[in-house]
C-alpha cells in the first residue's frame, strides 16, 4: 500500500496540462528538499507548489476520512456507520454555505466551527442518562439534526442569488486550490486519528465485539468520548479543507475489514493507507476530466462498488 501510495504521488504530479517527465519531477523534488529550486522556474512552481500540496492534501485528507470510518464504524457497531452518519459532515456544509452566503472568511473556519457545534449537538441529545453514550441514540440524533441543517443548506442555496454555484462546488469537494498551509492542517488531521486509533485498538475491538467493555477493563465512557470526539474533530478538519467528500470512509474501511479481520491493530493503520491512495487517485482523476469535483468521482466508483461488496457479502 505504501509502494501504492508513491506511485500515485508520481502519476499525480506527471498529470497535467504542462507535461513534465519522471526525470523532471525527482528533479525539481530534489531541489525542493536542498533548498536550491528556482521559484522563477515554471516547471519548478508547478510541481511544488500546486501540484505536490494538492496531491499531499487529497491523500491526509483521504487517510483522515478512512481511518474516522474505522473508528466510527466500530463505536457504533454498524458497517454502514461513516464520518459524516453524526451530521458533522452537514453541519460543516451548513457552516461553509452560511460563509459563503454572506461573504464571511475564512470559509474554512466557519465549515470547521459548524462541524463541530453539530457534534456538540448529537452528543448532548446522543447521552444517556447513565452518562455513557448509547449507539441507538447517537444515530438518532446524527439522522435528526443532519436532516435539519440539510434543509437550512437548502434554504442558503435558494436565497444565496449568484453565489449558488460557489457553494454547490464547495458541497461537492475539491483540491482545486490546495496550498501547503492545507497539507498542515490535513497532516493534524490525520495523524492525530491516526494516533488515536492506535492508541485505543483494544477498546475498539472490545467494543465493536459487543461484550460488555466493564468486564474487560475498559471505560466504555471515557473510550466513547475520545474517540467520538476524536474522529469528528478529525473529519470536521477534513472537511472544512476539501468539502464533503463520500464514500470514502464507507467503502474503505468495510473493504478493508473483508480483507483483514475485525483486529483494529490492522485496520487503523491500513485504513489510513488506504483512504489516502483511494482519494489521491480519485483526485487525480477528476483532475484529468477538467477540474471536476472530486467528490462526483467518489460517489461514482465509491457506490458501486460497496453495492458489490454488499452482493458478494450475501
Amino acid at each position: 500500500m505504501t509502494a501504492g501510495l508513491l506511485i500515485g504521488v508520481i502519476l499525480a504530479l506527471s498529470t497535467g496540462e504542462a507535461e513534465i517527465g519522471l526525470l523532471g519531477i525527482l528533479s525539481y523534488l530534489l531541489d525542493w528538499v536542498t533548498g536550491s529550486g528556482n521559484n522563477a522556474e515554471a516547471g519548478y512552481t508547478v510541481i511544488i507548489q500546486i501540484r505536490f500540496p494538492r496531491a499531499m492534501t487529497a491523500m491526509l485528507v483521504g487517510a483522515s476520512l478512512a481511518t474516522s470510518g474505522v473508528l466510527y464504524q466500530g463505536l457504533l457497531l454498524n458497517p454502514l456507520a461513516e464520518p459524516y452518519t453524526l451530521g458533522v459532515a452537514t453541519g460543516a456544509a451548513f457552516g461553509a454555505s452560511m460563509a459563503i452566503s454572506f461573504s464571511l472568511r475564512p470559509v474554512a473556519f466557519f465549515a470547521f466551527a459548524g462541524g463541530m457545534g453539530t457534534l456538540a449537538v448529537v452528543m448532548v441529545l446522543g447521552m444517556e442518562r447513565s452518562g455513557i453514550l448509547g449507539q441507538t441514540r447517537l444515530v438518532l440524533a446524527g439522522v435528526v439534526v443532519s436532516s435539519i441543517l440539510g434543509a437550512g443548506v437548502t434554504l442558503l442555496k435558494v436565497l444565496a442569488g449568484n453565489r449558488m454555484t460557489a457553494i454547490v462546488f464547495w458541497l461537492l469537494g475539491s483540491f482545486s486550490v490546495s496550498t501547503w498551509s492545507d497539507v498542515a492542517w490535513a497532516a493534524v488531521s490525520a495523524f492525530c486519528v491516526l494516533g488515536i486509533g492506535l492508541i485505543s485498538h483494544r477498546d475498539l475491538d472490545v467494543i465493536s465485539s459487543g461484550a460488555s467493555p466493564g468486564s474487560l477493563g475498559v471505560d466504555e465512557r471515557r473510550s466513547r468520548a475520545l474517540l467520538l470526539a476524536g474522529s469528528s474533530l478529525a473529519t470536521s478538519l477534513a472537511v472544512s479543507i476539501s468539502g464533503v467528500i463520500g464514500f470514502v470512509g464507507l467503502v474503505v474501511p468495510h473493504f478493508l475489514r473483508l480483507v483483514f479481520g475485525p483486529s483494529h491493530a490492522k485496520l487503523v493503520p491500513m485504513a489510513f493507507l488506504g483512504g489516502g491512495f483511494l482519494l489521491l487517485l480519485a483526485d487525480t482523476a477528476a483532475r484529468s476530466m477538467g477540474e471536476m469535483p472530486v467528490g462526483v468521482i467518489t460517489a461514482l466508483v465509491g457506490g458501486p462498488v460497496f453495492c458489490l461488496l454488499l452482493w458478494k457479502g450475501r
